[in-house]
């Protein structure tokens, strides 16, 4: 089969699952980080770096590539595998929420979408049978529906925008060919309760090989994330991979997996990194703090990572501060390192049945940055005897 998923072990103390998506490009060990490569390629990285990074798969951008280069241009290359050098498992958006965050620069009906490029102005349109055929050019394994990412606790548009969303989906199912690609449906809601559960279920009836939960980590407070997620999972098909789009912090890691999801991508890793952030396990760091002008150490000390072996925080800050390429390269390979290496850690915890005591372990030390995580894992620690579920809050 072109792509199948096996789930094999579930915590016993927890929703967390272990499992493996097979495609035609390589198998995927779940829970998985997906590296985002935007414009096909992981910023500053080459795909051999990701690969020894424990990369399985990386995500590209139906919108971007589909301006710039162009998706007919991809498909005569020989496809996305090719074009870029990667011989793994990718999956493509269907560019839904680059079109959506474009705001006045768009018109929505149940047609599709018009809107104007960001580089150039130009008039475009995606219908569902429109983002189909580019992301069939594109040719990645797993790609996803048309869907309408609207504000999450805008209920009067969003349920317009629910109706657009599984109206989509049907199209965007119809629409597709390629038998060597699985199309994820996407599951929206906002912050709404009800309308979370009726998407689940449009969603699950319309039988997609996996599932995308989109519509958070996009304003809303993490306790919302949280609840439309123990919302939302046990509805979907437990025989299908499960797919949080855009959450990529460790600490939402860790709380997503405790409630059944399987799939992560952000560009958080990589962003921070040229921003000067990297992670360790007490939590981050800003290398272009003047402290670190002479500091020694690496980043982390018992870190395996190419730039924790070879180099200083007083180096990398060199670095940043005269605006030098490495330093992005050496910050990016060490995040994308910890996140990668993170969710190495959380399956194997998973299937050696001690994930929850293993999540405890690391956010007991990590620091979390969101002032409004710190706060709701204050509250979830007085709140006596409750069941274990709402103590898995951050």
């Amino acid at each position: 089969m072109p792509f199948s998923f096996t789930v094999k072990e579930r915590d016993k103390r927890s929703s967390a699952r272990a499992g493996l998506i097979h495609t035609p490009h390589g198998d995927i060990p779940t829970p998985a980080f997906m590296p985002v490569g935007t414009q096909a390629t992981v910023k500053t990285l080459t795909p051999d770096e990701l690969k020894e990074l424990g990369a399985n798969i990386i995500l590209a951008n139906t919108y971007h590539l589909y301006l710039r280069p162009g998706d007919d241009l991809i498909a005569r290359m020989g496809g996305l595998h090719t074009f870029m050098g990667w011989d793994g498992p990718i999956l493509t958006d269907s560019g839904g929420f680059q079109v959506f965050s474009l705001q006045h620069l768009r018109q929505v009906s149940d047609e599709g979408v018009v809107f104007r490029s960001h580089l150039d102005g130009s008039e475009h349109v995606f219908s569902p049978e429109k983002v189909i055929s580019i992301q069939e050019n594109l040719g990645a394994d797993i790609i996803m529906v048309l869907d309408e990412c609207a504000v999450p606790d805008d209920r009067h548009y969003m349920e317009a925008a629910l109706r657009r969303t599984h109206l989509w989906a049907e199209r965007c199912r119809a629409a597709h060919t390629r038998t060597d690609q699985a199309l994820f449906g996407i599951v929206q809601g906002g912050i709404f309760p009800d309308l979370r559960r009726q998407s689940a279920r449009v969603l699950a009836d319309l039988d997609f090989p996996g599932y995308g939960i989109g519509g958070l980590s996009v304003g809303e407070s993490k306790e919302d994330m949280l609840r439309m997620l123990e919302i939302v999972v046990p509805l979907l098909p437990d025989d299908k991979p499960r797919y949080l789009m855009g959450v990529g912090s460790p600490e939402d890691l860790f709380e997503s997996v405790a409630r059944g999801v399987d799939q992560f991508d952000c560009v958080l890793p990589t962003r921070l990194a040229r921003n000067g952030a990297v992670f360790t396990h007490s939590g981050r760091v800003n290398l272009r703090n003047a402290r670190f002008a002479e500091d020694p150490i690496p980043i982390e000390e018992e870190c395996q990572c190419y730039t924790c072996q070879r180099f200083t925080r007083a180096y990398l800050h060199h670095l940043l501060k005269a605006r030098e390429i490495l330093g992005l390269r050496l910050n990016s390979i060490h995040n994308l390192h910890f996140l990668l290496e993170l969710m190495r850690q959380i399956r194997h915890s998973i299937l050696e049945s001690s994930f929850v005591d293993h999540k405890e372990r690391f956010l007991a030390s990590y620091r979390v940055v969101d002032p409004a995580v710190r706060a709701l894992r204050r509250a979830s620690h007085g709140r006596g005897k409750r069941s274990r579920r709402e103590n898995d809050l951050p």
